[in-house]
């Protein structure tokens, strides 16, 4: 049974509304650009539109790795900072878009399956408290909390393309 099958109540519903919501937000800032834009910097960070898409996708992906197997499994593949945010050779929005519908659609399996409670000792990082654990429950909050800021980012990059506000 797939997660539109079931019929998600309390804090499962809230959780996966919510995340849902603020990505609906960050998609909806790349409605109608085209590669080239959605590639552009328009500040004299490295961000651009398709790389938030992108970065979004890396960390929720990593993040539902960590919730299932812990820092091993979040770190089992490296990241890469310096091709993160920005849109490499052969990408496409359309395809990153893509790639960010699947990962959304697997972690919102696990939120419907997942202990909420159950947690996980943090990976080692100068940001993390030694010895701290996560809850399912933190790392999905952690998630929102992430994708809601960075549809703020994209808002103030798609600003700067073509004048749209997603976002007011």
């Amino acid at each position: 049974m797939t997660t539109s099958e079931r019929v998600l109540t309390g804090e499962r519903a809230d959780l996966t509304q919510t995340l849902g919501r603020h990505r609906g937000f960050l998609r909806q800032t790349v409605r109608g650009l085209t590669d080239e834009q959605a590639a552009a910097r328009t500040t004299v960070s490295e961000l651009c539109l398709g790389g938030l898409i992108k970065h979004v996708a890396v960390i929720e992906d990593r993040w539902m790795r960590f919730a299932v197997g812990g820092a091993e499994a979040m770190q089992s593949e490296p990241l890469d900072w310096v091709n993160g945010f920005r849109m490499v050779e052969g990408e496409t929005l359309a395809g990153l878009l893509d790639h960010y519908a699947q990962v959304a659609a697997r972690t919102d399996e696990l939120i419907a399956t997942l202990d909420l409670d159950a947690a996980q000792a943090l990976p080692v990082a100068p940001w993390f408290e030694p010895g701290a654990s996560w809850s399912v429950r933190r790392v999905l909050l952690h998630l929102v909390a992430e994708t809601s800021q960075h549809a703020g980012h994209a808002d103030i990059l798609r600003e700067a393309i073509d004048g749209t506000k997603t976002m007011g």
